[in-house]
């Protein structure tokens, strides 16, 4: 009954919500969107007493009128639900009233703080412009409770003033409401896709599936019993499941919903938000809800409800609701600030009259929710001040989360928690200096604030500096540098790149990354192979305005190939990406890169900033550095060890539990098989919960670690909680040493390992590790149900947005690198003009398949899209690289190691898809698809084709090339067209090709526009899917890490995962390596949870590395925690015995690093080092170093040598590769030694730099210091740490090489040098010894010293007596003593056969089984003698002796002997008798052959232009078509230029570019074609006179004589004339130059000069006028003709086109050639419209098929140019006349198959070929030979065609043999075909007709014309039979019914004007070709042949 009660009372509540007006959202609006009048304080202040009285007088009646509902319920039945239908309206009502009057008051305090704030601004304004149009209403009245969603301008629309306005009239009122109530009701069940979610109407509840609104299904339903199921779930997976749920969205659409759902829902979300660690998942959480219904209707409602509650029992649970609420409130509100305030202010304004409410009514509610209350509005008040500032954007919200505590305290937070990671602009200031504390070593911090704050500032300022003080530099250089300058320019402190454009999105699965290329060119001696620039992780900064805005990315993936042409893959963070987003496209930056590791920086600095000062671990230590330990909290409930499982193995048995606080039961270090030292470090490690162990080199800390991590592990009871299953985590500052660590504990325990951390090495580790365990199937089955549900589906999201991305960047470069179809550009046309430009295939005209688009910017008919062909050539330089680094030994580079601790090998891969080479070939042909899809036309080149000549496809291909570079230009330009000149454009056919090209360019922009908006919401949406994905992988990590036994880390990996393991909550961590690791590192990575800490290390070897030397040295950033606690004085265990060095090493470090160092027995028996006289030395010398070009590394090239002659040596004395390594103190060096020794004989050798090797050992050492300078800098070998870890590798020799001079300034090197010298170990020179002469030594102090001992030994003959006899014939070597390997080189004695041959190999080589000497043999076959091997049979030898045989032809055989003859062609030359009559040597074989050689004879005839024929009887086809003429022309063309065409009767328009320009412009056409005058004024002007024409016409003013007064740059007079151009010459400076005579008037002091532009002659005034007035005069006295050409300088006779002063001249001349090239090129207008006609020819013949797709374009695209001369139609008129003749004889002859017709086509496609040849110019010569060659061919299709009638009718007797005999002869001869072979052939074929009729009907043609005049049809109604009997079909021509032949009974006719099979039109009666019944058919029936 209750819940009947519930559930009508809030379905009533909601239609009274929705139908009330209320004021109340108007004041809220006000409140939150800083709207404010020009009222006074006074009249705001009487407005907020009216709203706060009215409120209250509304909620007194709503009160009464509860209590009288209330009344009346007592007196009726309860079950009546129309009298709680009233009950629960009196209540709401009351409540809304009471909301609306707080709403008032808070609209009117938030009035007057922005009046205090602001001063006054109109209020109704303000209020309409934050508003704006949120309170336009939907039409539809279903819509209205949804209008807050729809609008998306606010929250709360249900109950805002603006909705109910609207809806008064849509949604019915009061009754009206009720009886909508009613009649849903009784429509029975609502589904859930109907909007009511509340379970009310739904029977199913939770079972089954949703719908859509058409019935669909849409998955799983998210009701209440889910939902109930959900709330027991942890935080982060109700986040994944509710982020993920596809009914979510309509859960929360639902504004009809009952009382316990609503609750229901408040817990799981609340619980939800409490995921600290989801930070995306819950943003997309706050952002689904923050707009619902639920949020904006629902929940108000419930709250308005809450304080009117009858029953005690629900008010008392409300608090806790209460609760519920704040936070999901708390987190929209902080994670959508701006979008979410209105909306959570009217919630809370409710949810604080709620609270009243509750306490009036006696409720205890907790005063943690009215702090909670508190604080959020104060929050709220603060967004609506920034609101009035106008900082805080209604319609965005900022990226950054705001933090808000609402769990605790909120005391003032410390300065450093607000800091940003990423340094802001203002830091690069010149004169900002950052606050920094050094690290307190030497006492306690204050307090654990200062402690933090101590570490971020360091750590921070680490990884800021370098950047903060390059960028400075660089802004301070770029004020007085331009760009070349600055590229020169080497940056200490960062790396800077110029030239930087982003190119390319990458789809990775950390994020969407970019590729950017950088110029390459200043970097060009970079490797990039061991360079540490743009290493995985390092920070770079890009920006394009001198650093006043900054882009922030890391590198994301490092490719040195790419490198090398300037690509690096970067990601962005989240601001950046929203600026680029912003940012001009093709923008270029500068960028500047930090080779810090930004990624581990920005884990600690954010684990600082969020690590609770309360909550740090350890902290009585670490801050307060109390020598006080106390054991770990665990030990005391129980401290019972059982050590057994590290016992020794026969004491195992023997040791039983113990009390390990109890130090007497600990059994003995012997039973342990420990030392003392070893001993103590175990006990303190155990019952300490803070374990310091210091291990110096040697003392085997890592194996007491691993006895240290057994006994935690066997003892797992003592310290794991079985509820928490907190694991043991084990942090190495290295992969190696992680690897080592963990490779040690899989012995003892080998399962419930987990390694995270970089790429391992180790085999038995690789199942272990993170990313094979989150890949395997047993895993995955493990894997809550609900993070592989999110994961499959974000997955595939990600899939399908990374698609779509790679088609968008596709798309975006196939624009550029052709043209795009005009069916892609469509929609960003204007209508009209594509209807305009679809004109031309609408009409039938162009063919439907290929685009209009290239037509139509002029690119011909070879831009058809051509994919482009795989280049398999490979780059030389590249395959020159790989071969060197094959040849040398494998060296592991500086930037891989590097990298290889940087990448962390986890469960989320890097890149979205693989990189195979299937993936590869995927993308490539997705974007051929594209391509193909997109692009009419690509710039691809395009291959030969088989049936090209390689002569043509060369001319093709450049045509090609030219016409793909005109595209490249067009489309690099940046003009396009204004859309205002595109609305004017009426036809797009009729613009120029400039214009067609700029709007062409207007479209492609606004197509790339378009797709860069897809591609950039694509981007944004594959962000935030791969941020959930993160996340999820995140939960699937956590799932993983909780259920191992061993979690293993790096320190990277470690700040990575850096939240994980707070939720993991480890409580014993083991720190390797501790000495190595910054503090921030270890303190990070400690959970609250951790309840004990082992340290092991050795302070007094490597220290932590900071980017930053002076924070390391001034701030002491440098001292990790470990040596920091030591100093301190806290108890730490010190190893004292070594294990690895021999005592003449390991007195190296004692006393001069540790002042006490035990010696193991097993170190004092090591073996001395063969064939050096001392195991320890140190090779001195004063050879300088030389810097490296990159960075600040070193390199010794003398130290290098050394060090190999040294390895070679001691490999020669049989020591293996793996016992030696060569450790150096530079990565210079490390290159400079890599590249002197070969693979082939160090192969294995260990070359590494100190640093890396750490942690590892080998039998020997050899080291390079490098260090040699006379500024006698030593560097970094000044720290001991460093020389401690360098001398301290070796366990049985050490030999360095280094200037002890320069290094004995460094008191540890002069103490070390002091034990050197008393063991005599120190020295020029290190002795070498021979092993078998052992008085033979050798003093080395080069390398070149070691060639006295080659092999390894000394000098001596080796003299050693090998198996065979023979001496060894090497010199004394050490290796190989017995000679089991050595191979003897000397000649062979052994005997191989009877004759006594001895065996020719040498002696080591096995000896042939058969004797291979060659001896003199007779060949029986023929009896020659030849030279045999003397195992082989001569019956089975080729004899080689030359063949005497004869062959059929009569010539000498010209093979062996001993072989067939005839195998091969006679080669023997003989005379040919050739068909043209000539004779000729050629090969014999012809004479077998049926062709016949080409006749090589000179042809020499004289051709119609006069020349002799250059070309041979055969290429001239034996005299019928002869050779073009290449005869040079030479002539002078009107331009001036020479003519370039060869043989020519009229020269052609000169094709040159035009040189013609005036001052204003140039002419861009060719020479030929006529220019366009110049219409500018003319410039021609001084100031005495100027001139008033144009540019073009000739001057009015005469040239001036007044000499110019301007002075030259070397102080002396000009002497040129005014209004000319001043001579680059002076009369003083250039005496000989200037007066040297030509017209003789040169020498004259007096005399001016004009310098002529276009060749720079400087020529004396006076006679240059007189030159040029020649003709002048000449043409005006009429002494004859005056050549039409420009005037030429007298000196060099180059023409004259620019001078001002000759203007007259010029223009005169110019337009004079105007004229003549008007007349050559033909009247344009003529032209055009002979050219019209043309194509309209043309396309008739394209579709009649005369013309090939190629040849229609081909000619189209000359029809179409701009210019088209008369000699360009010429050419077209006589291709079109011959192709349609030669088409008509085709024709004729189409249906013979006789042998005679096969050779005719032949001969026609060789006519064709001389047709379309490119050299066809239709020459008088060439129409000669086309013109006798077709009448032969029209004589011979007559002939063919009478033949065959012959034989069909059975006449061919009746043909005379010699009749035909002279038409063959006359038609197969094989010169030209005379007049006079015409003659004949027309005789002959006379004779043949009267004896054949010619129609082949057995008739004459006079009766064959007689009959179809008769029957009066028209073509095409005449047909045959199979037979070949002719009938009629008369009316339309068609076959309509079937009949049967009166002469043989076969089938005619047909049906449906289809005729019967084997009929066909008879064509021997009217020359039809088709049938008359259709008119498309039968208009070709009138193009009759006509073979004239």
């Amino acid at each position: 009954m209750a819940q009947q009660i519930s559930e009508t009372g809030q379905s009533k509540t909601l239609e009274m919500f929705r139908g009330q007006k209320d004021p109340m959202n108007k004041d809220i609006r006000q409140r939150f969107g800083g709207g404010r009048g020009a009222h006074r304080d006074a009249q705001d202040r009487s407005s907020i007493n009216w709203r706060v009285g009215f409120g209250r007088q509304e909620e007194a009646d709503g009160r009464g009128e509860y209590n009288a509902a209330l009344q009346r319920s007592e007196e009726k039945d309860g079950g009546d639900m129309r009298l709680w239908d009233e009950v629960r309206h009196g209540l709401n009502r009351g409540g809304n009233r009471a909301a609306d009057g707080r709403g008032r008051r808070g609209g009117g305090e938030g009035q007057a703080n922005c009046l205090g704030s602001k001063g006054r601004r109109d209020a109704t304004g303000d209020s309409q412009r934050c508003s704006t149009s949120t309170d336009v209403m939907p039409q539809d009245p279903r819509d209205v409770s949804r209008t807050g969603r729809q609008t998306g301008g606010g929250g709360a629309r249900g109950v805002g003033s603006g909705e109910s306005q609207n809806a008064k009239s849509q949604v019915p009122q009061s009754t009206g409401e009720k009886d909508h109530e009613g009649s849903r009701k009784r429509q029975g069940q609502r589904t859930w896709s109907k909007g009511r979610r509340d379970g009310s109407g739904d029977t199913r509840r939770d079972g089954g599936s949703s719908t859509s609104r058409n019935g669909a299904p849409q998955g799983p339903r998210l009701g209440f019993k889910s939902l109930l199921e959900l709330s027991e779930k942890e935080p982060s997976a109700i986040a994944f499941t509710l982020c993920s749920h596809p009914a979510l969205p309509d859960v929360l659409l639902e504004t009809n919903m009952r009382q316990d759902l609503v609750e229901l829902l408040c817990l799981v979300l609340s619980k939800a938000f409490r995921s600290r660690s989801n930070r995306v998942t819950l943003q997309r959480l706050a952002s689904i809800l923050k707009d619902s219904g639920f949020f904006r209707t629902t929940l108000p409602h419930y709250l308005a409800g809450m304080k009117l509650e009858r029953k005690p029992q629900r008010r008392e649970q409300y608090p806790r609701h209460l609760e519920y609420i704040l936070l999901i409130l708390t987190h929209v509100l902080t994670t959508f600030p701006a979008s979410s305030a209105e909306a959570v202010g009217l919630l809370l304004t409710l949810l604080q009259a709620s609270v009243d409410g509750l306490r009036t009514a006696g409720v205890d509610v907790p005063a943690e929710v009215v702090e909670k209350v508190a604080r959020l509005e104060g929050l709220l008040k603060h967004l609506q001040e920034k609101s009035c500032e106008g900082t805080l954007h209604p319609r965005r919200d900022t990226y950054g989360l705001l933090q808000l505590d609402l769990t605790g305290d909120e005391d003032e937070q410390p300065l450093f928690r607000t800091m940003p990671i990423y340094p802001t602009p203002e830091e690069f200031v010149e004169d900002h200096r950052p606050f920094l504390r050094p690290n307190i070593t030497s006492q306690r911090y204050t307090n654990t604030l200062i402690y933090l704050d101590t570490h971020f500032r360091l750590m921070r300022e680490d990884l800021v500096r370098r950047l903060r003080e390059g960028i400075q530099l660089l802004r301070h250089m770029q004020m007085g540098a331009n760009h070349p300058e600055l590229e020169k320019k080497h940056f200490d402190d960062v790396l800077v790149y110029f030239d930087v454009k982003v190119e390319a999105p990458k789809c990775m699965l950390t994020g969407l990354a970019y590729v950017v290329k950088f110029d390459v060119q200043p970097l060009k001696f970079v490797r990039w192979e061991n360079s540490k620039r743009l290493l995985y992780g390092s920070l770079v900064c890009l920006s394009c305005d001198h650093f006043e805005s900054i882009l922030y990315a890391t590198v994301a993936d490092r490719d040195p190939k790419k490198l090398t042409k300037g690509q690096v893959t970067i990601m962005f963070t989240d601001d950046s990406r929203y600026k680029l987003a912003r940012m001009e496209k093709e923008q270029t930056f500068v960028m500047v890169e930090t080779p810090a590791y930004f990624e581990a920086y920005r884990y600690v600095l954010e684990g600082l900033q969020e690590q609770d000062e309360d909550d740090m671990a350890f902290q009585r230590y670490i801050v307060e550095c109390s020598t006080d330990i106390h054991p770990p909290a665990y030990l005391p409930r129980s401290d019972i060890y059982d050590l057994s499982s590290i016992a020794a193995n026969d004491c195992a048995k023997s040791i039983r539990p113990f009390h390990s606080l109890d130090e007497i039961a600990w059994p003995k270090k012997e039973m342990l098989s420990l030392d003392g030292s070893q001993m103590r470090a175990l006990q303190l490690a155990l019952t300490k919960e803070l374990a310091i162990i210091q291990g110096p080199p040697g003392t085997g800390k890592t194996h007491v670690g691993l006895k240290i991590a057994q006994a935690l592990l066997n003892n797992q009871n003592l310290w794991r909680d079985p509820e928490e299953n907190s694991p043991m985590l084990v942090v190495c500052y290295t992969n190696h040493a992680l690897d080592q660590f963990l490779e040690g504990i899989f012995k003892f325990m080998p399962s419930g390992i987990v390694r995270v951390g970089g790429r391992s090495n180790s085999e038995i580790l690789k199942s272990f590790n993170l990313k094979e365990l989150a890949a395997s199937f047993s895993v995955k089955q493990r894997q809550p149900s609900y993070l592989r549900h999110a994961f499959t589906e974000i997955h595939s999201e990600l899939r399908d947005l990374e698609t779509g991305i790679k088609n968008s960047k596709h798309t975006l470069h196939c624009s550029l690198t052709g043209i795009l179809h005009e069916n892609i550009l469509e929609n960003v046309m204007d209508e009209k003009h594509w209807k305009r430009l679809q004109q031309l295939r609408n009409l039938g005209i162009w063919n439907s398949k290929s685009s209009l688009i290239v037509e139509w910017l002029g690119l011909g008919p070879e831009c058809i899209l051509e994919m482009e062909t795989e280049d398999a050539n490979t780059d030389e330089d590249e395959v020159g690289t790989e071969l060197e680094q094959e040849d040398v030994i494998e060296v592991a580079e500086e930037a891989d190691l590097i990298q290889a601790e940087r990448i962390i090998e986890d469960n989320i891969d890097t890149e979205c898809d693989s990189n195979d080479e299937r993936e590869c070939l995927r993308e490539a042909m997705g974007f051929r698809r594209i391509q193909k899809s997109i692009l009419a036309m690509s710039m691809d080149q395009d291959p030969i084709k088989p049936e090209e000549t390689e002569e043509e496809w060369m001319f093709q291909r450049e045509q090609k090339k030219k016409m793909k570079r005109k595209v490249v230009k067009e489309l690099a330009k940046k003009t396009a067209m204004s859309e205002a000149e595109e609305k004017r454009i009426l036809d797009v056919w009729a613009l120029s090709m400039a214009d067609r090209w700029r709007l062409y360019r207007l479209w492609m922009v606004r197509y790339r526009a378009d797709i860069r908006n897809k591609a950039r919401i694509s981007e944004e949406e594959y962000q935030r899917a791969a941020d959930r994905y993160a996340e999820i992988k995140r939960d699937e990590t956590l799932s993983i890490l909780k259920r191992a036994k061993v979690i293993g880390m790096t320190t990277t990996g470690a700040a990575k995962y850096r939240k994980v393991l707070q939720e993991v909550r480890p409580r014993l961590v083991i720190v390797e390596e501790a000495a190595e690791v910054l503090e921030a590192h270890i303190i990070t990575a400690l959970s609250q949870a951790c309840q004990h800490l082992i340290l092991i290390g050795d302070h007094q070897q490597l220290r932590p590395s900071s980017t930053e030397f002076d924070l390391e040295k001034n701030y002491e950033m440098g001292v990790s925690m470990f040596e920091r606690l030591v100093n301190m004085g806290l108890p730490f265990v010190r190893l004292q015995q070594q294990h690895r060095m021999r005592p003449e090493i390991a007195r190296l470090l004692t006393p001069h690093i540790y002042k006490e160092l035990e010696n193991h027995p097993s170190v004092l028996n090591f073996d001395n080092i063969k064939g050096l006289k001392t195991n320890v030395f140190f090779v001195a010398h004063n050879q300088l170093e030389k810097q490296f070009k990159e960075g600040k590394s070193h390199q010794n090239q003398h130290e290098a040598m050394f060090v190999v002659a040294l390895c070679r040596y001691l490999l020669l004395q049989e020591y293996t590769p793996n016992q030696i390594t060569i450790l150096t103190t530079y990565t210079a060096q490390l290159q400079c030694l890599r590249r002197l020794m070969p693979a082939s004989q160090f192969s294995g050798v260990k070359v590494c730099v100190v640093d890396k090797y750490q942690g590892e050992e080998n039998d020997i050492v050899l080291l390079s210091l490098v260090r040699s300078n006379r500024e006698l800098k030593v560097g970094f070998l000044n720290i001991s740490n460093r020389v401690c870890v360098a001398l301290s590798r070796a366990k049985k020799g050490l030999y360095c090489i280094g200037n002890s001079e320069m290094l004995g300034q460094v008191k540890l090197w002069s103490n070390i040098f002091s034990t050197l010298r008393e063991g005599g170990q120190i020295g020029g020179a290190l002795t070498l010894c021979c092993q078998n002469h052992p008085e033979r030594q050798i003093q080395a102090a080069c390398a070149d010293d070691f060639l006295q001992a080659p092999e390894g030994g000394c000098t001596q003959p080796c003299e050693y007596r090998l198996d065979c006899g023979h001496v060894c014939a090497s010199v004394c070597h050490p290796y190989d003593q017995e000679h089991k390997k050595y191979k003897c080189v000397k000649d062979c004695m052994r005997i191989l056969c009877q004759l006594g041959h001895k065996c020719p190999l040498v002696c080591h080589a096995e000896c042939p089984e058969e004797c291979p000497v060659s001896v003199e043999k007779i060949i029986p076959k023929c009896q020659h003698t030849q030279m045999v091997p003397c195992h082989q049979d001569p019956n089975t030898f080729t004899c080689k002796m030359p063949c005497q045989r004869t062959l059929q032809c009569g010539h000498r055989c010209a093979t062996w002997c001993g072989l067939p003859c005839g195998s091969g062609k006679c080669a023997v030359n003989v005379t040919f008798r050739l068909r043209c009559g000539h004779s000729q040597l050629a090969p014999c074989f012809y004479q077998t052959c049926e062709d016949e050689p080409t006749c090589a004879t000179p042809c020499e005839q004289q051709l119609k232009c006069g020349h002799a024929c250059r070309g041979t009887c055969g290429q001239c086809f034996n005299g019928r078509f002869h050779a073009p003429c290449f005869h040079q022309c030479d002539r002078l063309l009107i331009c001036s230029h020479k003519c370039a065409v060869p043989c020519t009767r009229d020269c052609p328009p000169c094709q040159k570019p035009c040189e013609n320009r005036c001052v204003h412009s140039k002419c861009m056409k060719t020479c030929g074609e006529p220019c366009v005058p110049c219409r500018e004024p003319c410039a021609s002007e001084c100031p005495h006179q100027s001139c008033s024409k144009l540019c073009h016409e000739p001057c009015d003013r005469p040239p001036c004589t007044q000499p110019c007064a301007r002075t030259l740059t070397c102080g002396h007079p000009c002497i040129g004339l005014c209004g000319d151009t001043c001579p680059s010459k002076c009369r003083v400076c250039h005496e000989d130059e200037v007066t040297e005579i030509f017209f003789g008037m040169e020498d004259d002091p007096d005399a001016r000069f004009i310098q002529l532009e276009d060749c720079g002659h400087l020529i004396e005034l006076a006679s240059m006028d007189t030159y040029m007035a020649m003709d002048d005069e000449q043409q005006a006295n009429g002494e004859g003709r005056v050549a039409i050409k420009l005037k030429e300088c007298p000196k060099c006779r180059t023409p004259i086109r620019k001078n001002l002063r000759y203007g007259s001249h010029i223009n005169r001349s110019l337009a004079a050639i105007e004229m003549v090239k008007e007349k050559i090129s033909g009247n344009q207008v003529d032209m055009k419209n002979h050219s019209a006609e043309l194509s309209i020819l043309v396309e008739r013949l394209f579709i009649e098929g005369v013309l090939g797709e190629e040849q229609h374009m081909h000619m189209k695209r000359i029809l179409t140019s701009t210019h088209i001369t008369a000699n360009d139609i010429w050419v077209l008129e006589n291709k079109l006349n011959f192709l349609t003749r030669i088409q008509k004889l085709l024709a004729a002859v189409k249906a013979e198959t006789s042998v005679e017709i096969n050779r005719f086509r032949m001969t026609i496609d060789t006519f064709q070929l001389w047709v379309d040849h490119f050299h066809q110019k239709f020459t008088e010569q060439q129409l000669f030979d086309l013109q006798r060659e077709l009448q032969r061919l029209t004589l011979w299709a007559e002939f063919i065609a009478l033949l065959s009638q012959a034989v069909k009718l059975g006449k061919s007797h009746q043909i005379d043999v010699e009749t035909q005999k002279i038409v063959e002869e006359a038609l197969g001869k094989c010169g030209q075909f005379t007049e006079q072979d015409e003659q004949r052939g027309n005789e002959a074929l006379k004779v043949m007709k009267q004896k054949v009729p010619v129609t082949g009907l057995g008739i004459s043609d006079d009766e064959r014309k007689m009959i179809v005049s008769a029957m009066n049809v028209r073509s095409g109604h005449w047909y045959q039979c199979p037979n070949g009997h002719v009938y009629v079909i008369t009316e339309c021509g068609g076959a309509m019914e079937a009949r049967r032949c009166t002469d043989c009974d076969a089938t005619i006719g047909g049906d449906s004007h289809r005729l019967a099979s084997g009929n066909t039109v008879a064509t021997v009666m009217d020359g039809a070709q088709h049938p008359a019944w259709s008119e498309a058919n039968n208009l070709l029936n009138f193009g009759n042949l006509n073979l004239d």
